[in-house]
């Protein structure tokens, strides 16, 4: 009797025992899992950006006389060391380590726009969704020098993201009808996002432009 009495109370101490085990594992896990792709700010929706659309009136571009990326200031300070362009590269990549002047000195990127991988910061570009120029061009021209400097520096909207640096500089300053990601499976996306900025900014569109915009919304 008294040895048939022990038996539950050793199940219970092996099951508790079990049970601590699992919940280590577990933690453990949960501690040492790479950390999530992190991306920009979700931009509009398809449905969004083509009522948007729907209401733009096209106008001619205008032109780059005057031009500087200068009157864009950037990237500016957003928090002690920390300037925009390695808050956008500590968001968008995983596991990234940053040194004391908070420059990057690993982690994994992977680009959307062509779909690549890079573990070094060096090989990524910060894409201005809306080109600087192409802003400049569609009514940034009128604005301060302060606006510009907010604009070249939003992190709030969908304009930045890290890229593969010969993509970003393959694209240049060019707009949807001229130039789209060579990855298909980011064009409505990429598309939402430029909707997205030119709208809160209240930037123009010319018509080649809009029209490769609602080409690519009516397919999304």
């Amino acid at each position: 009797m008294a040895l048939t009495a022990r038996i539950p109370s050793v199940y219970a101490r092996r099951i508790g025992v079990l049970a601590s085990a699992a919940a280590l594992a577990a933690l453990t896990s949960l501690v040492s899992a790479p950390a999530a792709q992190a991306s920009p700010p979700t931009p509009i929706s398809a449905a969004a950006a083509r009522s948007y659309l729907a209401t733009v009136t096209p106008q001619a571009e205008g032109s780059t006389s005057g031009y500087s990326r200068s009157l864009f200031p950037h990237w500016t300070t957003v928090s002690g060391t920390c300037n925009t362009r390695e808050t956008v590269l500590k968001r968008d990549g995983a596991n990234v380590v940053v040194d004391s002047s908070c420059a990057s000195v690993s982690g994994s990127w992977y680009s959307e726009y062509d779909g690549a991988t890079w573990t070094a910061a060096a090989d990524l570009d910060i894409d201005h969704v809306v080109p600087l120029a192409e802003a400049w061009r569609s009514g940034a021209s009128s604005w301060t020098t302060s606006k510009r400097q907010q604009f070249a520096n939003d992190l709030t909207r969908p304009q930045l993201i890290a890229v593969t640096d010969n993509v970003n500089q393959a694209k240049g300053d060019l707009d949807p009808g001229k130039w789209l990601p060579s990855r298909t499976a980011y064009r409505c996306t990429y598309a939402r996002m430029w909707v997205e900025v030119k709208q809160y900014w209240g930037l123009s569109m010319d018509s080649g432009e809009k029209s490769a915009l609602v080409g690519i919304l009516n397919g999304c």
